[in-house]
């Protein structure tokens, strides 16, 4: 049985960090076929970042520069770095295997 389980998200100041991890099981893990999303209220869920074929990652415009995908093949783990937070950057992030998904972590800036 597939599971994705995100820790790490929570409420944070504008500027600050945090980072987010997602625990995958019940399935090879392939960095590949993964990926990081986000839900903001009223919105639709969004790509946030991603591992491309040759080692190459993708990023969101948005949060190009400030925001870093990684992992630990070992821990069956996938990690998502947010470095200067901002308030538009409040929303449910999700981790995604194929069609499978997390059940997602909050992530909340404001002052």
């Amino acid at each position: 049985q597939v599971q994705l389980v995100e820790t790490g998200g929570g409420l944070v100041q504008p500027g600050g960090s945090l980072r987010l991890s997602c625990v995958a099981s019940g399935f090879t893990f392939n960095i590949y076929a993964m990926s990081w999303h986000r839900q903001a209220p009223g919105k639709e869920r969004e790509l946030v970042a991603m591992f491309t074929g040759g080692g190459g990652t993708y990023y969101a415009n948005s949060v190009r520069g400030r925001f870093s995908i990684s992992s630990d093949n070992a821990k069956s783990t996938l990690y998502l770095q947010m470095n200067s937070l901002k308030p538009d950057d409040t929303a449910v992030y999700y981790c995604r295997w194929l069609t499978h998904w997390g059940q997602g972590t909050q992530v909340t800036v404001s002052s």
